[in-house]
């Protein structure tokens, strides 16, 4: 999801796209909040987080924003919570750090068209809205 917001965006440093590396599965595989969703943070963060710890207001205004990102992406998917998702999706959790459970996940399509491919686009689109608006476009 980073991957794609920097190469049709930019302005996406390769440093926030290598910390997003950890993200996916719901953190490391183990279902919790969405990794697309937490990468769009990231993104958001990168455009309009604060550079100084004391910089209360742009804290505040990064918090608002990414509470629009939040909110738009809970109503799109469902949940925000990875084995949430998958529940919504499959009927059942899996957890992606155990090998068997993420070939289980992957032979119910999640993978596929309608499984985290999806959801990542959902992330993608809602951030990349934002931030276009945020630049003005």
């Amino acid at each position: 999801m980073l991957a794609a917001l920097q190469a049709k965006l930019g302005g996406i440093d390769n440093r926030v796209f290598r910390a997003g590396s950890c993200l996916s599965g719901g953190v490391v595989g183990r279902g919790e909040t969405c990794g697309a969703l937490t990468g769009g943070m990231l993104a958001i963060g990168n455009e309009v987080g604060r550079e100084r710890l004391d910089d209360i207001p742009q804290l505040r205004k990064a918090r608002d924003i990414a509470t629009e990102l939040y909110l738009r992406f809970q109503q799109e998917v469902g949940h925000s919570v990875c084995g949430e998702i998958h529940t919504l999706k499959f009927g059942r959790t899996y957890r992606l750090y155990d090998p068997e459970e993420m070939k289980a996940f992957h032979e119910a399509g999640g993978h596929g068209d309608d499984g985290c491919p999806l959801v990542c686009a959902a992330a993608a689109r809602i951030t990349a809205d934002i931030i276009l608006r945020l630049r003005g476009n």
